[in-house]
């Protein structure tokens, strides 16, 4: 029977379509139903019979062999003169069965099952790659770029699935042209305006500890695991493992024979340097290791307020804070803590903090924040440093610098 050319090859179709026979199937059935339903007002005596190999379609109508003159329903019913005319055979009561043509339903009805049939395809198509994307939250995917925008860039998947990664989940060093490869994790998968979005992202920290599953066996196989991990994307990342095999050096394990393994993974997120360190659930202990290549010289914790103060030789300020106060934000993020970092007071030092009633605030703050928390540590640079450093203007370093020589005259 023709099939109207609702479907030129079923199989290409469905594949074409990610849609599985049974529910293509059940879809062409329910159009060809409700159209029945609109033209008859009831399908109860059709047959629709689907072939799963071809797609070939059939329609039977059942009707009910009644006297002449006793046809009440044309669709539900037929005389027994006229079925004897096809078929001397049928007697009154018989069900007759005959093939319905398709172009029985007329040209407008047809016109509207295509439409429908091109609606319902589509809600099922954004229905399976909703689910598809849904199932995959968290995995890496590696995609094609197709266009470059200002606020995001458009990629496709293997089956020309469109995927968003946004301006705000790239790494601010990330270039990209159309027609590049790239990689990034599924961040989430949204309906909007009834079209799936995928939303993918190289920033999320999710994305840094499976760069580390394909690149480290032993996280892959379960023998290491990734603690935390705490990220500035593009510039820098600690990652706390553990080993559930002592004979097993996690952070060796991780960073591979000079560095191989990790290697890659700095390559893929723009040269952004990872910190690899020893987990441990001792806070102490574990600030400590944050705060590497910094040699703390004691630490002091209130466990309840999850705060730490941490004491270092002059020379070791600067290591603990890092460029920027990149190195304490990452040591805060990984541990929970709300860390600070103080100088060790010499003999014959004081603290900055006891110059409030001659020092602004701010400028006390601004100071502490790039390793000036005593005097002398003030004193030992020119007021040209110490306004570059703590972003003061000259006038106000060398007010500063004769309020603290003032306390060793």
């Amino acid at each position: 029977m023709n099939n109207l050319n609702l479907i030129s090859n079923f199989a290409e179709f469905k594949e074409l379509k990610n849609i599985d026979k049974a529910t293509m199937i059940g879809v062409l059935e329910d159009v060809f139903r409700h159209a029945l339903q609109k033209q008859f007002e009831s399908d109860e005596n059709f047959d629709v019979i689907i072939n799963p190999e071809t797609g070939d379609l059939e329609i039977w109508r059942n009707r009910t062999v009644v006297p002449d003159g006793e046809v009440e329903n044309p669709n539900m019913q037929i005389s027994v003169s006229e079925v004897k005319a096809i078929d001397p055979t049928y007697e009154e009561g018989d069900e007759y069965v005959d093939p319905f043509k398709l172009e029985s339903f007329g040209r407008r009805a047809v016109l509207s099952l295509r439409q429908n049939l091109a609606s319902r395809i589509l809600d099922l198509e954004k229905a399976s790659l909703f689910e598809q994307y849904s199932e995959r939250v968290g995995e890496i995917i590696t995609g094609e770029v197709y266009q470059v925008w200002k606020k995001e860039i458009l990629i496709l998947d293997d089956d020309n699935n469109e995927l968003s990664l946004p301006k705000t989940e790239q790494i601010p060093s990330d270039f990209f042209r159309k027609g590049d490869t790239i990689k990034a994790i599924v961040k989430s998968v949204e309906m909007v305006n009834n079209q799936p979005k995928i939303i993918l992202s190289r920033t999320a920290n999710q994305f840094l500890e499976r760069l580390f599953e394909q690149e480290v066996p032993e996280i892959a196989d379960g023998l290491i695991t990734v603690k935390r991990i705490a990220r500035i994307p593009g510039e820098r990342a600690k990652v706390a493992v553990e080993s559930y095999d002592e004979r097993i050096d996690p952070v060796g394990a991780c960073v591979g024979v000079k560095g191989s393994r990790i290697y890659s993974i700095v390559k893929e997120l723009r040269n952004e340097n990872i910190d690899v360190l020893n987990y441990t659930a001792n806070p102490s202990l574990m600030i400590q290791r944050a705060l590497n290549p910094a040699k703390i010289s004691n630490i002091v914790i209130d466990e309840e307020k999850q705060t730490a103060a941490v004491y270092l030789k002059p020379d070791q300020v600067s290591l603990a804070i890092g460029k920027g106060g990149l190195n304490v934000r990452l040591s805060k993020m990984l541990t929970g803590y709300d860390i600070d970092v103080y100088r060790e007071v010499e003999e014959e030092d004081v603290a900055l903090t006891e110059f409030a009633d001659e020092i602004d605030a701010w400028i006390i703050e601004a100071l502490k924040a790039v390793g000036f928390d005593t005097a002398k540590s003030v004193l030992e640079l020119t007021a040209e440093d110490v306004a570059a450093r703590a972003d003061l203007e000259l006038e106000q370093a060398q007010k500063v610098m004769e309020v603290l020589r003032a306390e060793f005259e």
